[in-house]
C-alpha cells in the first residue's frame, strides 16, 4: 500500500486500517473482533474523560485519534463481516442529526436548551418500539453513578422530578436515617445504594457530573497521599509507623502544596 499523501484526510484513515486488517496487514489488527475491541474502546473513552479533565488539548487531540481508531475498527470489522461500512456508520448520525434536531434544520422552534431536551425526548418517543420504555435506550454498562444520573434525567424530562432541591435533601435525610436504622449488613448496604442514588439525583439538579466530580475527588487524593509519601522519603520516615495525628500534619502539608 502507498502511503497516503494527505494524513489529515478521513478517508486516509479508513484506508490504513482497511490495510492492517488486509492479508498483506499486521498480525495484532488482523486478529481482532468487535468483543476483543470492548476493552479498548472503554479504556480509550477513560483517557479522553482524563485528558477532560486535566484541560489539556494536546493530550485531547491525542486520546480523540485514539478513540476515532477503535471506531473505524469497528466499521472495517463489520464491513468485511457484511454488516456495515463506515459510510453506513456516518450516513446514520447525520441522519440522526438532521432529525433531532428540527429547530435548526426544519420548521420547530426551541427558545432555549431545557425545550431543545423535552422535543428531543418526544423525537426519540416516535422512534421507539411501542412496548420499549425510555430508560431501556440508557446502556447498562455505564459506570454506576452515571447510570443513575442518566435514568433520573431521563425521567425528568417527562415531569417525573422533585418540585425543589430541598426536597430532595429531605429524601437524602431520611434515607440516612434509615441506614442508621438498619442493622443486617444486606439491608445497610440497600440503604447505602439509595443514599447513593439520591446524591446522584441531587447532582443532577446542580448539573453536577458525579462521575467527573468523584474522579476529580479521587485524583485530588491520589495527589495528597502521594506527596505525603514523598515528604516520608525526604525525612527518612514510616508511614505506617506514624500517629494519625502526625499522618495529618503531613496531609495537611500536601494539601497547602497542591
Amino acid at each position: 500500500m502507498e502511503i497516503p499523501k494527505d494524513l489529515k484526510c478521513f478517508d486516509s484513515l479508513v484506508d490504513i486500517i482497511a490495510y492492517l486488517r488486509s492479508p498483506q496487514g499486521c498480525p495484532w489488527d488482523k486478529k481482532q473482533t468487535h468483543s476483543s475491541l470492548r476493552e479498548h474502546l472503554l479504556e480509550e473513552s477513560y483517557e479522553v474523560l482524563e485528558a477532560l479533565d486535566e484541560a489539556n488539548p494536546e493530550k485531547l487531540c491525542a486520546e480523540l485519534g485514539d478513540l476515532l481508531l477503535q471506531i473505524v475498527l469497528h466499521a472495517q470489522v463489520a464491513e468485511e463481516a457484511g454488516k456495515f461500512d463506515m459510510g453506513d456508520v456516518v450516513l446514520g448520525i447525520n441522519k440522526k442529526l438532521l432529525y433531532r434536531h428540527p429547530h435548526v434544520f426544519g420548521s420547530a422552534h426551541a427558545k432555549d436548551a431545557d425545550e431543545v431536551l423535552v422535543h428531543w425526548e418526544e423525537l426519540k418517543k416516535k422512534e421507539r418500539k411501542e412496548d420499549t420504555g425510555m430508560l431501556d435506550g440508557v446502556p447498562r454498562a455505564l459506570p454506576s453513578l452515571a447510570y443513575s444520573q442518566s435514568v433520573q434525567d431521563r425521567v425528568a424530562r417527562v415531569g417525573f422530578d422533585w418540585p425543589s432541591d430541598e426536597g430532595v435533601l429531605d429524601k437524602l435525610g431520611e434515607e440516612i436515617g434509615e441506614f442508621k436504622r438498619e442493622e443486617t449488613q444486606g439491608g445497610k448496604s440497600a440503604e447505602f445504594g439509595d443514599i447513593l442514588f439520591t446524591l446522584a439525583n441531587y447532582a443532577r439538579r446542580q448539573d453536577i457530573d458525579l462521575e467527573s466530580a468523584l474522579r476529580e475527588a479521587n485524583h485530588k487524593f491520589y495527589w495528597r497521599f502521594a506527596h505525603m509519601e514523598k515528604l516520608c522519603r525526604e525525612r527518612k520516615l514510616d508511614l505506617s509507623k506514624m500517629t494519625l495525628d502526625e499522618q495529618n500534619i503531613l496531609w495537611d502539608e500536601a494539601k497547602k502544596a497542591q
